[in-house]
């Protein structure tokens, strides 16, 4: 048994090789720049202290936060070309957000420069949780209804709920069990058919 186990583990990582080789040689992901490489030199020792279990938890969370991060920009993009296609000339941000809405993108910006990071986007939009993204459709549902053509508000309101629920694990480093993973990719198919 333990020599296939090692097998496994030998063709696993020829397999990985030749993922991450593929992927470079095909602009799949992006690479890492020599700063970050030389600063990766830097923490190695310590990652290497970490538990097995909490590196093979943390393949299987990643998973799930490229989900999210796709689903959750995608939505970002959506709203935002929406609104500049309905409000072409008008500053829909400071006129149909949410007061509170823009108050959190606001001192989400001026915290992160107070802190001296450099700003993630001139974007406001950017600086949102997922939630304010359903805020926005909401509070502009004059605008959006109409891509929603067999939905109900609250509908919407209850998908954008669900993705929410599920993004909390994700984004805080917790663990999603085989049923919230079931939930979550069901959730996120219930996005795309509101717009069926």
């Amino acid at each position: 048994m333990d020599k296939v186990a090692e097998l496994f583990i030998l063709k696993s990582a020829a397999i990985r090789a030749d993922l991450n080789r593929v992927s470079g040689e095909q602009k799949i992901r992006a690479d890492k720049s020599d700063l970050e490489s030389a600063t990766d030199a830097l923490i190695a020792p310590h990652m290497a202290q970490i538990d097995h279990q909490i590196r093979i938890a943390a393949e299987r969370m990643a998973e799930f936060y490229q989900l999210f991060y796709m689903l959750e920009n995608h939505i970002r993009r959506f709203v935002e070309s929406v609104l500049n296609e309905a409000y072409d000339d008008q500053p829909w941000w400071s006129k149909k957000v949410p007061e509170d809405v823009r108050k959190y993108a606001k001192g989400n910006k001026d915290r992160e420069s107070r802190e001296g990071l450099p700003p993630r986007s001139q974007n406001p939009i950017d600086y949102l949780t997922f939630g304010h993204l359903g805020e926005i459709i909401k509070s502009n549902w004059d605008v959006f209804a109409g891509l929603f053509p067999n939905c109900e508000i609250e509908r919407l309101e209850k998908v954008v709920a669900r993705l929410n629920l599920a993004r909390g694990p994700i984004a805080h480093c917790g663990y999603l069990p085989e049923d919230e993973v079931v939930r979550l990719k069901l959730a996120i198919r219930d996005w795309y058919a509101l717009s069926e």
